[in-house]
């Protein structure tokens, strides 16, 4: 629901409320909201209330460069040592998210996404940064869904979706690296403009 966009920001979670609406004990509630605690997705008032954390743009920003220079650190060592099965699997998924037509299927457009890149961060071989990419993706999960669902960026992303697996297939680390940045700086662009326009919606309603 908070990766949705179903709980925005700011939503309080009453651990009892919460609990009882989906049918479990309070304590796997509360280690959830634990859980999510951890991986950016909740924060705590000061008295230990939990709320859908709500960070500023600044802290969005640090985080989408932070998982720009990890994936392209990927994109490097998969060149390396992905099998051409594995690359073979990340252009199906390209061709699969090309392939979404329609509202009703953005999300499994999104979902597929987030797959091109883990399979890219997965062929790296390498432990501790797929972990670390992993933390960084449950952050940024509920902004990049967002701005996905922006058609102007669409055409725009693909391309670049395509512009990595090219250089992936050549087996080019630095462009597999150059391409990934680039990618996740036009991320930056559509989840700041993604961000204005709900807040421009949000006033609107409520003027």
């Amino acid at each position: 629901m908070i990766l949705l966009g179903q709980l925005p920001p700011g939503t309080q979670l009453p651990e009892r409320d919460l609990a009882q609406a989906l049918g479990v004990s309070r304590t796997p509630m509360r280690e959830a909201i634990r859980l999510l605690a951890n991986e950016g997705l909740v924060s705590y008032t000061h008295s230990r209330r939990p709320f859908v954390a709500d960070p500023s743009l600044a802290e969005i920003n640090d985080c989408l460069r932070v998982q720009g220079a990890l994936e392209a650190l990927a994109g490097q060592w998969a060149c390396a040592q992905a099998s051409d099965s594995e690359i073979a699997a990340i252009e199906q998924l390209n061709a699969s998210i090309k392939e979404a037509r329609g509202a009703e299927e953005q999300l499994q457009a999104f979902r597929l996404d987030m797959q091109f890149h883990e399979a890219i961060v997965a062929a790296a071989r390498n432990k501790a940064l797929a972990e670390t990419h992993t933390t960084y993706n449950a952050r940024l999960w509920r902004v990049r869904f967002l701005s996905s669902q922006r058609e102007e960026g669409r055409p725009e992303t693909r391309l670049e979706h395509s512009k990595i697996v090219d250089a992936l297939q050549a087996r080019d680390p630095r462009a597999t690296a150059e391409a990934l940045q680039n990618h996740l700086r036009t991320a930056e662009k559509n989840v700041a403009a993604a961000l204005a326009e709900l807040s421009n919606r949000s006033g609107e309603a409520l003027a």
